[in-house]
């Protein structure tokens, strides 16, 4: 009987016009957004290449172990995703990039040690909104397809009521969850078809392009994010079928729905988000730097005094301007790490608000399996730190091997003096975790899949209590 009350649902829908609308749009936007992939994926690509291939050249330029210790790596690059046709994750308004050289001059001949620099990303200081919509998959899904489901079932309950078709159904000793289920799975399978057919297309555009290159955990990737977005269409297909059951005649039922979805798909993301932000105010770049002055003007006076009681003796000098490169050095980055953590508090905060709407949950998914987003950023920024730590475990390690060293880091003269050979130098290197991903994706799947029990829940219980 499922089965039955499922291809009628079918055969309504496929001969319907939304049906044909819907099919259109989809492969229509998936079309663009598989055309703009291939155009825009190489640029991108080409310039991470130039520009990693330029740093570490300018890293590898350096034999000389106290320059290499100095100067620091260089710019450090984020990998651009070969899934960012998926989600694009607001990636312009993340930095690509960290820096790490020296910026700290404690005396006229001592310069600090380098430091990491995590520079901001400002496209448009006076307008932080994207000028255009970007047609990925986030926007298919997160609005699109959220919508078309919304379109599907509005009248699925309350159309039948106002035709008394439905009265008839269940006259005939049809259980009610027979019902319900039965115009669940078709109207999940009218619009997946068309979904599906254009994910498909989409797919076969991209990967067929000479300057795209998709491998096994992309395609893992892939077959993660289409799982997920059949989840998402559930839910709002649950709240379709809910709303539906409650009202009397279908007209009600689309306004609800349409009032609904531009709650919790529109209005909510954005303005939410907006409002949470203001709780959470993170030191700005200005306070930043004026701290980093006082810094640096008292880490001066205190060098230059100390540097005055031990004049004459040259081997003490030495220690003493290791002991405040490395302090300085430790300095600057307590406070670059403290005004990040900040920021990165503040997103979450944000975004944790956010949670509310179920189209922020899927944004977040489709993020971190796309590898873009926050949380790609958040890896980037602990493979850099990561890098960081090998960078001067190397030049530490190299300090050791030689014998004729002092062994006091930081300053010239303390250091070997021993070429070292540029291969050896350690290179960095961006890479993804899908371990790390299905972590930072847990609370979200949690939520969406809780959204979808609870709404279909209510629609049974809605349904089966309901005078026909």
């Amino acid at each position: 009987m499922i089965w039955h009350i499922t291809k009628r649902e079918l055969y309504d829908n496929l001969n319907s016009l939304r049906f044909a609308l819907a099919t259109a749009l989809l492969f229509v936007l998936m079309l663009i957004n598989a055309m703009i992939h291939i155009e825009e994926h190489p640029v991108r690509m080409q310039k991470y290449h130039d520009a990693t291939t330029k740093s570490l050249n300018t890293l590898r330029s350096r034999t000389d172990l106290f320059s290499i210790a100095q100067e620091g790596p260089g710019y450090l690059y984020k990998k651009p995703s070969p899934l960012y046709f998926c989600a694009e994750g607001g990636d312009i308004f993340l930095s690509d990039f960290a820096h790490g050289a020296s910026f700290i001059q404690i005396s006229n001949d001592l310069r600090g040690f380098w430091s990491l620099y995590y520079p901001g990303a400002f496209p448009n200081s006076s307008n932080i909104r994207p000028e255009t919509i970007k047609v990925d998959w986030g926007f298919v899904i997160g609005y699109v397809l959220s919508l078309i489901a919304v379109l599907f079932t509005f009248d699925s309950i309350s159309g039948e009521r106002e035709r008394g078709t439905l009265r008839l159904v269940l006259a005939n000793s049809v259980p009610r969850h027979t019902v319900l289920i039965g115009k669940f799975l078709g109207a999940l399978v009218s619009i997946s078809v068309p979904f599906t057919l254009s994910i498909l297309m989409n797919l076969l555009i991209i990967s067929t392009s000479s300057d795209v290159h998709l491998g096994t955990d992309t395609w893992f990737r892939l077959t993660i994010i289409f799982l997920l977005s059949i989840l998402y269409l559930c839910l709002f297909l649950a709240l379709g079928l809910l709303v539906s059951s409650s009202v009397q005649n279908s007209a009600a039922s689309l306004v609800i729905l349409l009032l609904t979805w531009c709650t919790f798909v529109v209005f909510i993301p954005s303005t939410v988000a907006s409002i949470a932000s203001g709780f959470s105010n993170p030191m700005t770049y200005d306070e930043r730097y004026k701290r980093q002055g006082q810094n640096r003007k008292e880490l001066r006076e205190e060098y230059v005094a100390l540097l005055r009681e031990t004049r004459g003796f040259e081997n003490k000098k030495i220690e003493i301007d290791s002991e405040y490169v490395a302090k300085g050095t430790e300095q600057e980055e307590r406070l670059i790490q403290e005004h990040l953590t900040q920021q990165i508090s503040q997103i979450q905060l944000a975004r944790s608000v956010t949670r509310i709407s179920p189209v922020t949950l899927i944004q977040h998914l489709l993020e971190v399996f796309a590898g873009t987003g926050f949380e790609r950023h958040q890896q980037f920024l602990d493979n850099v730190q990561r890098y960081a730590r090998e960078y001067r475990e190397f030049v530490t390690d190299m300090d050791r091997a030689d014998p004729d060293s002092l062994h006091i880091i930081g300053v010239r003269e303390g250091m070997s003096k021993k070429p070292i050979s540029p291969e050896s130098i350690p290179a960095f290197e961006d890479t993804l975790s899908l371990s790390r991903d299905f972590n930072a994706a847990a609370i979200d799947l949690f939520l969406l899949i809780l959204f979808f029990v609870v709404l279909m829940s209510g629609t049974y219980l809605t349904f089966v209590r309901v005078e026909i």
